[in-house]
């Protein structure tokens, strides 16, 4: 074969694909209306469960679908036969997967799902094959051939139930008001999850790490707490412990530049008023932004008293993978 055979192929590949989901779109009618109210209804879990190549496209399909707020897994037909039909139970839904509709290790399965009264989605090519008709409600998955030359290797089909099992999961979420933020908690370990879950005072500095001086001090005290606490700034309070103002690295070049006298000026006369500050409560991303659009590495955390309760820096933010 040339570089031009190989695009050739490549290219109807991708058409014969391309064609078949575009003609699944007239399959998509009151079944898919069915299986979605099933999906919706079930108080357990959705169990997802194909032989071969359908059972690798059930797998992701149940991963989609955990993760976008349908709980749901994957069992393995041949397994299920011999002892992991126990996992499933009678307040589940099970969405079985076959192009032929007539696998021998799902089609043993039928009776004993029938007999615990399970709800069955089946997706299959032949809508009178033993699956579809054992089935609640049945979804096509048929398709004109598959993109393998001998028609023979499930290529087509296989893309056109994995699209099906997408739409799926996008209109359980849809339906369920599914968020991002109750995406997070589906991926607490991912870039999402943290910008979404990680809130302030989970990684800010509290406590007696939090710079402060009194107003009333003289600058060279505010020097000495700066370089003892490293933030390069301090929260400046009055006497009740409300925070007034703030003193940052650049506060003390302008001084220097200005001829201010360090040993007999005070915060109150050098200190910048005003402050930013943000909530603990808020989150780590939000922060992000307000140090971004201040160009600003530090922020103070202040509560509803006034008071500066924490320090939070952008080396937090990157050690907590928020940037």
């Amino acid at each position: 074969m040339t570089s031009t055979d190989y695009r050739s192929s490549a290219a109807r590949t991708i058409r014969l694909e391309t064609d078949a989901i575009a003609a699944m779109g007239a399959t998509i009618d009151d079944r898919f209306d069915r299986a979605c109210e099933l999906l919706l209804a079930c108080s357990g879990r959705v169990v997802v469960t194909g032989m071969g190549k359908s059972g690798h496209i059930a797998n992701k399909i149940a991963a989609t679908l955990a993760s976008t707020g349908t709980p749901a897994f994957f069992v393995h037909p041949g397994e299920a036969c011999h002892g992991d039909l126990g996992m499933i139970t009678r307040n589940d839904v099970v969405i079985a997967i076959s192009s032929s509709g007539s696998t021998a290790e799902i089609v043993t399965l039928l009776p004993l799902i029938k007999r615990l009264g399970i709800p069955l989605v089946s997706m299959t090519g032949n809508p009178d094959s033993a699956l579809a008709e054992a089935a609640t409600t049945n979804l096509s998955i048929e398709v004109a051939r598959e993109a393998c030359p001998l028609n023979l290797a499930p290529t087509t089909s296989t893309t056109v139930t994995l699209v099906l099992g997408d739409a799926l999961a996008i209109a359980l979420l849809e339906a369920r008001g599914f968020s991002a933020e109750d995406f997070a908690f589906s991926h607490p370990g991912g870039a999402l999850g943290r910008k979404l879950l990680l809130r302030v005072e989970d990684i800010m500095h509290s406590d007696h790490q939090v710079p402060q001086v009194i107003a009333s001090q003289p600058v060279r005290d505010a020097l000495v707490e700066m370089t003892a606490k490293g933030f390069g700034m301090t929260a400046i309070v009055d006497d009740q412990q409300r925070l007034v103002g703030v003193f940052t690295d650049g506060d003390l070049r302008r001084m220097v530049d200005q001829g201010v006298d360090i040993d007999s000026s005070t915060m109150q006369q050098v200190m910048s008023v005003q402050p930013k500050t943000v909530r603990g409560e808020i989150l780590a991303a939000e922060a992000l932004k307000v140090m971004e659009d201040l160009s600003i590495t530090a922020l103070l955390v202040e509560n509803h008293e006034q008071r500066a309760i924490g320090v939070l820096h952008m080396h937090d933010l990157l050690r907590a993978g928020v940037v």
